[in-house]
C-alpha cells in the first residue's frame, strides 16, 4: 500500500518546479548552509570525502559543487586491458543482459523499446537489436561524474523531453516505461568496432546535465526532441570526463550485437567503479 501511495505522489508532484528549486538550493554559496547541507548527506549516505580531491568543505563554492567533486589521482584505476569496456560511473547496477527483439528490460515485468529510449526511427533503434545493454543508478552518495567506457567520438548528442520521475530500485519497480519517460540525453558515440548509445538519464531533484562537449544542457528543459550542438572535444579516450549529473540519477549503455559480451559478475545490485570492466569487446 505505501508503495501504491508513493508511485501515485510520483505521478502528481510538480517535477520541474521542484527540481528547479533544489537546482538554487544546491547553489547557495552562505558558508553556514551549504556546510550544514553538506555534512548532513556525507552523514544520511555515508560517503566517503576521503575520496575527494579536497575533505576541506570550505574549498566547495556551494553544494552543487561538492556534489560534482573531482576524486583524488589514483583513487579510480581504469582498466588497460584494449579489449576491455570500462564502468563509466560508480554507481550499482539496475539492470543489464540483452535486449531482446529491441526491448530493455527496466524491473519486476517491465520494459521499453530501444525506439522509445532513444526517440530514434526504425533504422536506429534496429542497430541496437539483439545488443546488450547496462543500466547504472547513481545515488546521492556515489561521485557524480560520467566517463568514457572505451575510446571514441561523440557524434551526436539527442535532448529527449521528459517527466523527472525518481529513477531509485522502487520507483524503477512501479512506473512502467520510467527511463524512456524521463528527460535525458543521448551522445552517440563512435568506436573502432561501431557505434555506441551512452544515455544520461534525468531524475526529480536531479534534472541539470552537462557534458563537457555540449556545455550545460539542463536546465532550460526540452520541449521536443533537439539535437544539441557540439561545441567541445568530440575525441575522448577511455576514462575521460563525459559529463556530470548536478545530482544523481541514471547512466544506461546500449551495445549493438557482436560489440561486446557483459563480464558474468555483473548482475543487479552489484555496486561498479569507474574504471571497473564491465564487458569484453568480441571484435
Amino acid at each position: 500500500m505505501k508503495r501504491k501511495i508513493y508511485t501515485l505522489i510520483q505521478y502528481v508532484l510538480p517535477h520541474r518546479l521542484l527540481s528547479s528549486i533544489v537546482n538554487r538550493l544546491m547553489r547557495v554559496e552562505n558558508n553556514t548552509v551549504k556546510n550544514f547541507i553538506i555534512n548532513k548527506i556525507c552523514k544520511t549516505y555515508n560517503v566517503n570525502i576521503q575520496e575527494a580531491a579536497s575533505d576541506n568543505l570550505d574549498d566547495y563554492k556551494h553544494f552543487n559543487a561538492f556534489f560534482t567533486r573531482e576524486l583524488k589521482a589514483g583513487v579510480r584505476r581504469i582498466d588497460s586491458d584494449e579489449k576491455s569496456i570500462i564502468s563509466p560511473v560508480d554507481g550499482a547496477i539496475s539492470q543489464c543482459g540483452d535486449i531482446k527483439k529491441g526491448r530493455i528490460f527496466q524491473a519486476k515485468g517491465f520494459d521499453f523499446t530501444v525506439e522509445e529510449l532513444l526517440a530514434c526511427d526504425k533504422h536506429t533503434a534496429k542497430y541496437y537489436q539483439d545488443g546488450k545493454f547496462a543500466t547504472i543508478y547513481l545515488s546521492p552518495k556515489d561521485y557524480h561524474r560520467m566517463h568514457a567506457p572505451m575510446d571514441c567520438e561523440v557524434s551526436k548528442t539527442v535532448h529527449i523531453p521528459g517527466r523527472l520521475f525518481s529513477v531509485a530500485k522502487w520507483t524503477a519497480e512501479s512506473i512502467p516505461r520510467l527511463f524512456a519517460r524521463n528527460e535525458r540525453l543521448v551522445c552517440y558515440l563512435e568506436t573502432q568496432y561501431g557505434q555506441i548509445a551512452y544515455i544520461l538519464v534525468g531524475a526529480i531533484m536531479v534534472s541539470s546535465m552537462e557534458t563537457v562537449f555540449n556545455g550545460l544542457v539542463t536546465p532550460p528543459y526540452a520541449k521536443q526532441v533537439t539535437e544539441v550542438p557540439i561545441i567541445g572535444n568530440q575525441n575522448l579516450a577511455k576514462g575521460d570526463e563525459v559529463g556530470r549529473f548536478n545530482m544523481g540519477s541514471t547512466v544506461i549503455l546500449l551495445f549493438p550485437p557482436g560489440l561486446a559480451k557483459l563480464e558474468k559478475e555483473l548482475i543487479e545490485n552489484k555496486i561498479v567503479k569507474l574504471g571497473e570492466k564491465i564487458a569484453t569487446i568480441l571484435q
